[in-house]
């Protein structure tokens, strides 16, 4: 069973959801900007992808700068939290297969997720 989190408009996510479709893969697809995971959730994405909560951040997006984001004494729990209260700033896509994660960037990551 293969979850992507999913945004339509990204062409990253829409590629990688398009590799796993050539590999007969239909995955469950979170709409993570409609469905934003909560702070547990992502906590569990990031231990699956093997990563700190620094790692997933859009760094490039507004919310990052509004919030300051790049000081490095916040504490993971805080970088969760502004990825629930802005799910722009979840990194995209994430594709999770039992308990193992990886980011579509570039789409080829998922392949290493399919036996």
């Amino acid at each position: 069973m293969f979850t992507i989190y999913h945004n339509p408009r990204c062409s990253k996510s829409r590629q990688t959801l398009a590799l796993l479709e050539e590999n007969n893969i239909e995955p469950e697809i979170v709409l993570y900007l409609e469905t934003t995971p909560d702070a547990d959730t992502i906590k569990t994405l990031l231990g699956k992808l093997g990563i700190g909560a620094r790692e997933l951040l859009r760094k490039g997006e507004e919310a990052y700068k509004q919030n300051n984001l790049k000081d490095t004494g916040l504490s993971e729990q805080q970088l969760v939290d502004a990825m629930v209260a802005h799910p722009k700033l979840i990194e995209r896509p994430i594709v999770v297969k039992g308990d193992q994660a990886v980011l579509g960037r570039p789409p080829e990551n998922v392949l290493a997720l399919i036996d």
